[in-house]
């Protein structure tokens, strides 16, 4: 329900508007000069506010400029009369939505009023749009054949049409935010605004305000009122990810939220009500973390009602080519480049890793191999050094046990050493054999046999 302010001096006017509008389902409230008005208006949010530009202790325009320094996302709509209409175009240039003449029928108001609620609506609608356009929709891209991601599929799809609050466990990097997407795109609330928090980005001194807003002057810079997240997202869907990083103080007020629906600004004393459905995640043990007392232990279970873990991507290898190929086909397009496949060698590095960072690392990886892919064709020495150096070391420690004649060892470890180094040297030949040991022709012939790109001009570097 919208919340209207009416500033008007004129006793019969403002008791019939105040009649009109609440007849009309608003909650109105009403001022009697500019300095009541403006004291009203930093005490309480209101959507609209209507005020005549002939006040007997304040200018019109300075009332205007008053309101929108207290909340910039307010409408303001003015009452002139037919001699003040340039100053009603002034008003309008300084951010009032629309102007009313004197006389007028309060049907009049009523229409510029629901004009603005509507030109309001398709401007959130359409922010939400855009939020969902840098949104993943649905599952599109969340890649997995697994047992283990089906398993979270078959979660989502059930979880999605609750209204209960979904906890997503999870390292870094696993996707557990594509999750928490997928939830609300497939949930009743889907065509509701879904709002993002990083609770372990924000300091903890702003992480409140983040949350629940905060009114004029509720601290050093806060020059106007500011919605929080949770008001933003009424009736929609609130995503805090990493919660394990909220700060114990503001999980009382986050625990009475989740209980009563109920929240003050920080710095006012409007109670205000939201209708939101919760989705978190986080990387921590919260049990832990409540064993350690860093973490509320009725927070922890009114939060874990739903929980899911998303799986590191050591635990299912079987779609890493499968990501692999997804990653190709998105960065083909960002470079400008098609038809690109991945070496046998690499492809080998890719599903030997074990990807401390998760799906996030592969995607990286990816992006880097394509940017720096002379040709069609991603070879090892295209991939991150840290990636080619652990899998080196590790088929070494390991190749006495394998059972693969030594000269297959002997020639992988080979390759993937030239790749090393190739990468140490910023693919500079010339210095790749001197550190080698080998002669630049030597180089040149081994580059052949094991597949790398080289031109007979390598052999004159």
């Amino acid at each position: 329900m919208y919340k209207i302010l009416l500033i008007e001096d004129e006793r019969p006017m403002r008791l019939g508007l105040l009649h009109s509008l609440k007849a009309d389902g608003y909650r109105v409230k009403a001022a009697a000069n500019g300095a009541e008005g403006i004291k009203l208006a930093e005490t309480e949010g209101f959507d609209i506010v209507i005020t005549d530009l002939r006040l007997p202790d304040a200018d019109g325009i300075g009332v205007l400029k008053a309101v929108k320094d207290i909340a910039q996302d307010t409408g303001v709509i003015v009452i002139t009369a037919f001699a003040d209409v340039k100053t009603a175009v002034e008003a309008m240039r300084e951010g009032a939505y629309d102007y009313i003449s004197k006389p007028f029928d309060p049907d009049e108001l009523l229409l510029v009023i629901s004009r603005f609620i509507k030109h309001k609506e398709l401007e959130n609608e359409n922010i939400r749009l855009r939020e969902e356009i840098r949104a993943c929709k649905h599952f599109e891209h969340i890649v997995g054949n697994s047992p283990a991601m089906q398993s979270i599929f078959e979660k989502i799809n059930v979880v999605a049409n609750t209204d209960s609050a979904v906890m997503i466990y999870g390292e870094s990097g696993t996707g557990k935010e594509l999750v928490a997407n997928a939830i609300h795109n497939l949930s009743p609330r889907k065509d509701k605004p879904f709002v993002k928090i990083n609770c372990a980005a924000i300091p903890d001194a702003l992480l409140e305000s983040e949350l629940f807003g905060h009114e004029k002057g509720a601290f050093t810079g806060a020059i106007q009122r500011r919605k929080g997240k949770f008001e933003a997202a009424d009736d929609g869907t609130v995503f805090l990810d990493e919660i394990g990083d909220i700060p114990l103080p503001l999980q009382a007020k986050l625990l009475r939220v989740l209980e009563n629906r109920t929240f003050e600004r920080l710095g006012g004393n409007e109670s205000l009500t939201v209708n939101v459905r919760t989705i978190y995640a986080t990387s921590k043990n919260l049990k832990d973390e409540v064993k350690a007392n860093r973490f509320r232990e009725d927070l922890y279970y009114r939060l874990n009602v739903l929980p899911m873990t998303v799986p590191p991507l050591r635990e299912r290898r079987e779609d890493i080519p499968l990501l692999i190929d997804h990653f190709l086909e998105i960065y083909e397009k960002k470079v400008g480049k098609t038809g690109l496949a991945v070496s046998p060698a690499a492809m080998n590095m890719l599903l030997s890793y074990d990807y401390p960072g998760n799906v996030r690392e592969l995607k990286h990886a990816i992006e880097m191999a394509v940017t720096f892919c002379k040709g069609n064709t991603l070879e090892p020495c295209c991939l991150p050094a840290e990636m080619r150096g652990e899998v080196l070391e590790r088929n070494l420690q390991t190749a006495a046990c394998e059972d693969i004649p030594v000269t297959e060892k002997v020639r992988a470890f080979e390759r993937e050493l030239i790749a090393r180094v190739l990468e140490e040297t910023g693919g500079k030949k010339k210095e790749a054999a001197k550190k080698l040991g080998i002669s630049r022709g030597t180089l040149w012939r081994k580059l052949k046999e094991h597949g790398f790109p080289v031109s007979d001009s390598d052999l004159e570097e």
